[in-house]
């Protein structure tokens, strides 16, 4: 089956603006994702007082790439031990063989 005929469209509503998405994936989860997105920039106008939707747009995206950037750190040094780990594990293996 070729992803064309896996497209659905989903229409979300993030920050009174309805939008209407194809998505490949479960549409819950396209929802979901404009729910967290609606909740984030909200919030954030919330504690902005007066600022356009265009600026709490990007503050909006630096706070996700924020947090994209530390889980990709978080799991970057979870590799490193999984793989340390990994290697001890497979001197002790070999330790235990001979």
């Amino acid at each position: 089956m070729d992803s064309e005929a896996e497209r659905k469209t989903v229409r979300v509503t993030i920050f009174n603006q309805t939008y209407t998405l194809a998505a490949t994936d479960e549409a819950g989860e396209v929802e979901m994702l404009g729910q967290t997105v609606d909740e984030l920039m909200t919030s954030i106008a919330q504690r902005a007082g007066n600022m356009d939707s265009q600026r709490i747009a990007v503050l909006a995206c630096l706070h996700l790439a924020d947090r994209l950037r530390t889980i990709e750190h978080d799991l970057s040094s979870l590799k490193e031990r999984v793989d340390e780990k990994t290697r001890h594990l497979s001197l002790l293996l070999d330790q235990a063989i001979d």
